[in-house]
C-alpha cells in the first residue's frame, strides 16, 4: 500500500504559519481573515435544544430521528423550493467536510474512475478523489468535459473561494448534460443562504431539475448559517437511489450525528430569525472590508455570495499575503484553491466586528 504522503497533497495551511507569526507580532494583535470559522455565538434557542437533549445515553441512529428528518424535508421544501421531499430524500451527515472527503470511497469509486471539480475549489474535493484512488480533474465548464468514466461531478454554488453563483440557466444546462451522460451531480450548497449580489438557486429547484431528483444530490451545512461549525451538523438531499446505499454504508461505519446535535439541528432549521440576524452581521462586515480593500488598491472579482472576498493586487498571492501580514492581517493565498488562484487572496468575513474595524483601519493607514 502506498504511503499516505503519496496519496494526499501537502496540507496547505502549514505553509501559512510563518505569515501568521508575522501578523501576530502586530502591536494591536492579529486580524485573522484566513479561515471561514464562525466567531459569533450559537443562537440561544439552538443551545437550549442541545442542552435539553444532553441526557442521551443511547446510540443515535445514522438516519436521525423522525423529528430531524421532518425538519430537513420541511426546510428543503420551504427554503430551496423543492417539491415532494420525503424522508428517503434526506440524509444527515457528520459535517460536510467528512462527507466531501469520503464520498467517492463510499460510492465505490476507485482507479480508472474520474471525479471532476471546479478549477478554483475547496481542496477537499481533490482529497476525496485521492483517498478513493480515483482520478480527479478541474474544469471551467463541466459540460466540456469528456464524460468517459466520469462518475462524480462536483458543483459549488455559491463558490468557496470565489463567491461565484451559478445561474438557474447554468445549473439547468449542467444537470441536463450530466443526466445525458449518466454522471452523478453533487452540488455543494453550504453557502446558499449567504447571497449578497445574487440569489443562489439549488439544483433541487424544479426549474433546474424538471421536478426529478434523479442523479442529483445537494450538500448543506449549518456551520455558517447557524454558527454550528463546532456541532458538525450537515445533511444531503436529493436522489433516494444514491442516498439509500449511502445510508447503509454509513450504518456499517457508525457515521452518526450525536443525539444532542440532531435536536439542535431541528431547532436551527425551524428558526429563520437567527439566520437573518447573522446575515446582517456578515453583510456589514463585508461592506466594510470590501470598501477598505478597494481603497487599498485591490480588485475584487465575483464575491456576490458566500463568506469571502476574492481579491487581487495582480501580483503573486504570496506577495499579497506577506504585504497584509506586515499589517497584522492574515488571509488565505489563492493557490490553496488551485493554480488559477495564484494572483488572488481569499478574505474571510468571519471575524468579530472589533477585528474587522482593526483591519479596516490598517488598510486605510
Amino acid at each position: 500500500m502506498s504511503a499516505v504522503s503519496d496519496r494526499l497533497p501537502t496540507f496547505p495551511w502549514d505553509k501559512l504559519e510563518p505569515y501568521k507569526k508575522t501578523a501576530a507580532a502586530h502591536p494591536d494583535g492579529i486580524v485573522d481573515l484566513s479561515v471561514g470559522t464562525p466567531v459569533d455565538p450559537v443562537p440561544e434557542p439552538i443551545q437550549k435544544a442541545l442542552i435539553a437533549a444532553a441526557d442521551s445515553p443511547g446510540y443515535p441512529t445514522v438516519w436521525g430521528t423522525p423529528e430531524l428528518r421532518d425538519a430537513l424535508t420541511r426546510w428543503v421544501e420551504r427554503r430551496l423550493g423543492a417539491r415532494e421531499v420525503t424522508h428517503r430524500h434526506v440524509l444527515p451527515v457528520v459535517g460536510s467536510k467528512e462527507l466531501v472527503a469520503w464520498l467517492p470511497t463510499q460510492l465505490g469509486l476507485g482507479p480508472g474512475d474520474r471525479v471532476a471539480h471546479p478549477r478554483l475549489a475547496y481542496p477537499t474535493y481533490e482529497v476525496g478523489a485521492r483517498l478513493a484512488r480515483a482520478d480527479h480533474e478541474a474544469y471551467d465548464d463541466p459540460t466540456e468535459l469528456d464524460p468517459t468514466n466520469l462518475k462524480l461531478l462536483w458543483l459549488n454554488s455559491p463558490s468557496n473561494p470565489t463567491g461565484r453563483v451559478l445561474s438557474k440557466e447554468e445549473l439547468t444546462r449542467i444537470v441536463a448534460w450530466a443526466r445525458e451522460h449518466g454522471v452523478l451531480v453533487l452540488s455543494d450548497e453550504c453557502y446558499i443562504e449567504l447571497g449578497w449580489e445574487a440569489d443562489p438557486v439549488s439544483v433541487l429547484h424544479p426549474d433546474v431539475n424538471g421536478g426529478s431528483y434523479d442523479g442529483i444530490v445537494s450538500v448543506h451545512s449549518l456551520s455558517k448559517r447557524s454558527n454550528l461549525a463546532g456541532y458538525r451538523a450537515a445533511f444531503l438531499a436529493g436522489d433516494p437511489a444514491v442516498l439509500q446505499p449511502l445510508l447503509e454504508i454509513r450504518k456499517h461505519g457508525g457515521m452518526m450525528t450525536s443525539a444532542p446535535t440532531q435536536a439542535a439541528v431541528v431547532a436551527a432549521l425551524a428558526d429563520d430569525e437567527h439566520v437573518r440576524v447573522q446575515r446582517e452581521r456578515y453583510a456589514a462586515r463585508r461592506t466594510a472590508l470590501r470598501e477598505a480593500l478597494l481603497g487599498h488598491g485591490f480588485r475584487i472579482e465575483h464575491s456576490e455570495a458566500s463568506l469571502y472576498l476574492w481579491a487581487t493586487r495582480d501580483e503573486s498571492c504570496w506577495d499579497t499575503v506577506a504585504h497584509l501580514a506586515e499589517r497584522g492581517i492574515l488571509v488565505a493565498p489563492g493557490d490553496f484553491y488551485g493554480p488559477a488562484g495564484g494572483s488572488f487572496v481569499r478574505v474571510a468575513l468571519t471575524a468579530t466586528d472589533e477585528r474587522v474595524r482593526a483591519a479596516v483601519s490598517r488598510l486605510a493607514g
